[in-house]
């Protein structure tokens, strides 16, 4: 299930969410179990906004630009999409493969600094240790993600990586635009935002 209001939610708003499920059938003979409700305050707020043709990021916080950050997006052919991608996974370092997106044997990177996923599809925000330093700002060289600089390992948290990574919650919105790339669909990933209020409703 994937809850949203019209817009982004308000920093401090008090939400309590009941879910009557137990025995609601959800498909033929498969039926709910759970009956509870949960109660949670949202966060601050933090949105980031990429610009795939200025190699850049600007990350906001309650509305005000506090980072600005080279970055490195897909290269043509592997371009990055466009649209409001919700943070939904974190790793401090994780396996990236290309077999596993439908690159073939282009790469497989054991260790990935400072991965956070945006799509069920393989869109990630990550740290990029094996670039020059000239790419970042500069170039699109990416398979579809976007990279920040970083250190082999993540330990040095004095890079834009590292900042990023620490200062992100799961949540926290990317919006990538000015990429020669479709729009990202609502469904892949938690990417609701995408989908135009009415349609939402309805």
């Amino acid at each position: 299930l994937d809850f949203r209001p019209e817009k982004y939610w308000a920093p401090g708003t008090k939400v309590t969410l009941t879910l009557a499920l137990d025995g609601v059938e959800g498909r033929p003979g498969v039926y709910g179990k759970q009956a509870k409700t949960v109660h949670f305050t949202i966060g601050r707020s933090q949105v980031s906004y990429v610009d795939a043709s200025a190699h850049t990021m600007r990350v906001t916080r309650g509305g005000k630009t506090v980072k600005n950050i080279p970055i490195t997006a897909g290269a043509p052919g592997s371009t990055t999409y466009n649209g409001q991608m919700v943070i939904s996974e974190k790793y401090p370092v994780t396996r990236m493969n290309g077999e596993t997106v439908g690159y073939g044997g282009e790469y497989d990177i054991p260790d990935v600094p400072h991965a956070m996923r945006l799509s069920t599809s393989g869109t990630f925000v990550h740290g990029n240790y094996w670039a020059g330093p000239g790419v970042f700002g500069n170039q699109n060289a990416s398979h579809g993600c976007v990279g920040l600089r970083d250190a082999r390992g993540g330990g040095d948290s004095s890079t834009p990586a590292a900042w990023f990574y620490n200062s992100s919650l799961l949540g926290d919105v990317v919006v990538v635009s000015h990429s020669n790339d479709k729009q990202i669909q609502w469904w892949n990933g938690l990417n609701g935002w995408n989908l135009p209020w009415g349609e939402w409703e309805s």
